[in-house]
């Protein structure tokens, strides 16, 4: 699969959304932007969560590690997780390779998507992380 940064949405946190219907289900893939993994240079460490963990848009989830901070991860959409990237707190160098597709944290069924209204569309979250700096 191949994922493109333009097709996402984005939390202003700086993790993305790929949503697509699996069935009856909506389920949303979610990973942290190039921008942030750039931002936190070298990742050391990756906490990620259990399968069946029920998340909530704008609470975290998980964090991530570098050797500059430790920083929250979270979720940009309500539901429960259905997969988690496992092979990836032993792979982050990989990370910095690939955030969009081996870069993937978790999926998570989508309880509803009315939280997708608080997420960015790509132009709107490059805007963002050019005045971020």
């Amino acid at each position: 699969m191949s994922r493109s940064p333009q097709t996402l949405l984005y939390a202003k946190t700086h993790e993305w959304a790929d949503v697509a219907n699996e069935g009856a289900d909506k389920v949303a893939t979610i990973g942290i932007s190039a921008f942030a993994i750039e931002q936190l240079t070298d990742l050391v460490f990756m906490a990620l969560p259990s399968i069946g963990t029920k998340v909530v848009a704008g609470k975290e989830f998980g964090e991530v590690e570098s050797v500059k901070a430790v920083s929250p991860l979270y979720s940009p959409v309500d539901g429960e997780i259905v997969d988690v990237h496992s092979d990836l707190p032993d792979n982050l160098d990989t990370l910095k390779e690939d955030p969009y597709d081996f870069g993937w944290i978790l999926k998570v069924k989508m309880s509803g998507d009315t939280s997708l209204n608080q997420l960015l569309a790509h132009g709107e979250y490059e805007r963002q992380c050019g005045e971020e700096g």
